[in-house]
């Protein structure tokens, strides 16, 4: 059996057909960021030229701290990735959509609730409360089944690689993990993950 801590990028061995290439990128910010947060721009630099748009939840674009339940979001969601479809020109069906933590796990609920989508990126997703191992967010996982680049902290104290990989079993996706060093702010800089960002969008 793999060692869940080998911070070595791999993918299950269940791999699903590979799904059209990405046409555009729809990125989200965690709970206590906004859209400028750097892990973001560095991607959208990464990947350009492909059509990418870093967006904020409602409760940032009326000045609260106080995260949107995810009904909100979700549908917030739903009208940013229209907007990108419709200005990039693509069909649905070849967006990709991601973000960190909170961000990230509004995308994929988002997803699993028939958003369409190429693929999820999802940064230091917050599988569980600090502390609290047994407050999952991982109803949804089931019906993800788009391919997921997961990429966290070893240490995180959101999801240690051991809980991963049990839980992302769930998701009937091709899902692809990526263990860096640190929390659930990873260390080594931004470069790591943009390198992993732009070799999963490759195998797309």
């Amino acid at each position: 059996m793999a060692d869940p801590t080998d911070p070595r990028p791999r993918s299950r061995s269940r791999r699903e057909p590979a799904g059209p290439s990405a046409g555009a990128l729809l990125l989200t910010p965690g709970a206590g960021a906004d859209r400028n947060q750097r892990t973001l721009v560095a991607v959208e630099k990464a990947v350009a030229p492909l059509p990418c748009s870093r967006v904020d939840f409602p409760y940032r674009l009326r000045g609260s701290r106080v995260p949107d339940r995810a009904p909100v979001a979700v549908a917030h969601l739903r009208l940013e990735a229209e907007r990108l479809v419709a200005a990039s020109g693509i069909e649905p069906g070849r967006l990709v959509l991601g973000g960190r933590s909170y961000g990230g796990r509004m995308c994929s609920m988002a997803v699993a609730e028939g958003l369409p989508a190429a693929g999820l990126i999802l940064l230091s997703y917050p599988l569980h409360p600090p502390g609290k191992p047994a407050n999952l967010r991982v109803e949804h996982f089931p019906l993800l089944q788009v391919p997921v680049l997961m990429i966290s902290g070893k240490n995180d104290p959101f999801g240690s690689p051991a809980e991963f990989a049990e839980h992302a079993a769930a998701i009937p996706g091709p899902v692809t993990t990526v263990w860096l060093g640190g929390g659930h702010a990873p260390t080594g800089g931004d470069g790591p993950i943009t390198a992993a960002v732009l070799a999963w969008l490759g195998e797309l």
